[in-house]
This record gives C-alpha cells, sequence and structure tokens, in this order.
C-alpha cells in the first residue's frame, strides 16, 4: 500500500510542475504577444537572482560526504604532479 501512495505522491507531484510549467510558458507568451518587454526583463531579473540566492544558501561542498568520514583535499597535489593520497594511481 505503501508504494501505491508513493506512485501517486509523484504523479502529483509531476503534474502540478507540468501545470505551473504550462502556466509560466503562457504568461511569457502572453507578455511577448502584447510587447510588454520590460515586465520580462523584470521577471527573468527576478527569476537569475531567486536562482542565485539559492544556490548560495545551498551547501554545495560539503566536508563530510554520506558515510560521515571527511575527505582530505588533494588540490595541492594534483597540481604538483604528486599522486593523491585516497587514490589509486598505476
Amino acid at each position: 500500500m505503501k508504494r501505491r501512495n508513493a506512485a501517486g505522491d509523484r504523479r502529483r507531484r509531476k503534474m502540478f510542475t507540468f501545470l505551473w510549467t504550462a502556466v509560466l510558458a503562457t504568461g511569457v507568451i502572453i507578455l511577448m504577444y502584447y510587447e510588454m518587454s520590460a515586465v520580462l526583463y523584470i521577471l527573468a531579473t527576478l527569476g537569475v537572482t531567486a536562482l542565485l540566492v539559492i544556490v548560495a544558501v545551498s551547501n554545495l561542498h560539503d566536508e563530510k560526504d554520506l558515510t560521515g568520514t571527511t575527505r582530505s583535499d588533494d588540490s595541492a597535489a594534483i597540481g604538483s604532479g604528486i599522486s593523491p593520497a585516497l587514490g589509486k594511481t598505476k
């Protein structure tokens, strides 16, 4: 029964995503038809700003991997040609 609910949830989320995409595409087409480029410019600027804020707030470089151990930084070894500490080289 849990699998059926998960599939229904995925279907609902997918439908919600398609609905939002259709609404936004229709809005952009209407703004282009009525030549409201200033509004499109402002919306595009706000969209890019929101995307940059989301990326800035997210934790893209976590020091711990999924096992909980920390990874060492081998950037200096790679730059100087020394073999990395954790990798196997031939």
